[in-house]
């Protein structure tokens, strides 16, 4: 899995998954490991399930809950401007745009 989040950055690739309730299509920016430890992916949602409510926004995926991740065909062209490189929800950066 990490092959192919880490391929998805770095050639902006649209992700799609099933996560906790629900499906979700995002926009992966970064991937690393989260302050308790536990493998993370920082991502811009734009589509699918929230339990939130918030559909579209920043969101930080645990890795153990993501079943069926797999690539939409679509791509994202533009960096969003509120991304920040220096993720303070992670401790280790293992890939990021």
């Amino acid at each position: 899995m990490e092959e192919t989040i880490c391929d998805a950055i770095e050639n902006k690739k649209m992700l799609k998954f099933s996560y906790t309730e629900g499906e979700r299509t995002v926009e992966p920016y970064c991937y690393g490991k989260s302050k308790t430890g536990k493998l993370v992916l920082r991502a811009f949602q734009v589509n699918g399930f929230s339990g939130s409510g918030e559909k579209e926004g920043w969101k930080l995926f645990s890795l153990e809950k993501i079943s069926g991740l797999k690539w939409t065909g679509e791509f994202f062209t533009q960096i969003r401007p509120d991304y920040n490189p220096n993720d303070k929800g992670m401790i280790e950066i293992i890939c990021n745009i």
